[in-house]
């Protein structure tokens, strides 16, 4: 998991770094790449489980849809209008919406303390957006790259909620090639609006080709196949709280690369989210290694 979080500090700095682009351009592009690499390598696992793919095909569309054709897509359209250092904050606020999400929609009954983490995680990410002026909320200038960036939260909590239930179903390479496929044929009518409206963009080589190979081949593949295996040995919580790291490698790489300035409210909200977080998911952890031990007990006892 701390490679994933690499990979996606080093998908918020580039795609901050190409914001000249618009975002589904850059968001069809990677995964134009990432679905040429993945051919030769997943074709036959995709091939073999054509039949699995139609069986579960509602989850598997919703996990494509949310994980792979409009997460990063709301997280390059949010990098348009505000800091990488922010996005990367806000999308520590994802454990807890995971947290949510499945005691909303699995029932898992949530404790005291962990509303009390998505409360101090809700207003650690609220003052970082709003730099410490969460109780001036009237007078501020909302940001709207800040509330794009609410879809990208959303998109990838139901992803990790799916990937848990369904993605051991599959296989790795077949399921990411097929995933990918059907985002690039799902962008690209957006990409030909986009371009209608905006015009062309204006490639700079080399620099957009080794940001997009970067983002086609980290973020797009190798970060989803590690993530992917991280939920399935652990749980959608306990792997989405290694996110509490991505404000840290972000905030550095934006400093020495992109010449953000970091702030007290960026620092300070940072660890408020992170402790929030850590609350919320570190008694979910609890309570899931609780049902477990309950479970073997029965089994021993029949």
């Amino acid at each position: 998991m701390i490679f994933v979080v690499m990979f996606y500090a080093g998908n918020i700095l580039i795609g901050k770094g190409m914001n000249e682009l618009p975002p589904f351009t850059i968001a069809f592009f990677r995964l134009l790449v990432a679905f040429i690499l993945l051919l030769p390598i997943g074709l036959l696992a995709a091939w073999r489980d054509r039949k699995r793919f139609w069986i579960y095909k509602t989850p598997f569309l919703i996990m494509t849809l949310t994980g792979i054709t409009f997460f990063n897509t709301f997280i390059y359209g949010a990098l348009q209008f505000t800091s990488a250092s922010n996005v990367a904050v806000l999308e520590t606020a994802i454990p807890v919406m995971t947290v949510i999400l499945s005691a909303l929609l699995l029932k898992e009954k949530l404790r005291s303390i962990q509303w009390f983490g998505i409360s101090l995680s809700f207003l650690g990410a609220l003052s970082v957006v709003l730099q410490g002026g969460i109780f001036e909320l009237s007078a501020m200038n909302w940001n709207i790259g800040d509330a794009i960036m609410i879809g990208a939260i959303i998109c990838w909590a139901f992803y990790s909620i799916l990937v848990k239930q369904y993605m051991n179903l599959f296989h790795p390479f077949g399921s990411l090639l097929v995933m990918t496929g059907i985002s690039v044929l799902i962008l690209f009518p957006f990409v030909i609006v986009e371009w209608s409206i905006i015009g062309i963009p204006s490639f700079e080589l080399p620099s957009h080709l080794i940001g997009t190979l970067y983002l086609g081949i980290f973020p797009s593949f190798i970060a989803l196949v590690f993530y992917n295996r991280a939920v399935d040995f652990l749980s959608a919580s306990r792997a989405s709280v290694f996110l509490n790291f991505l404000p840290i490698f972000t905030m550095v790489g934006a400093y020495f690369w992109l010449n953000e300035t970091i702030t007290l409210y960026q620092v300070f909200g940072s660890l408020i989210v992170i402790f929030g977080v850590t609350l919320t998911t570190y008694f979910s952890k609890s309570s899931e290694e609780s049902k477990e031990n309950i479970k073997e007990e029965k089994q021993i006892i029949e």
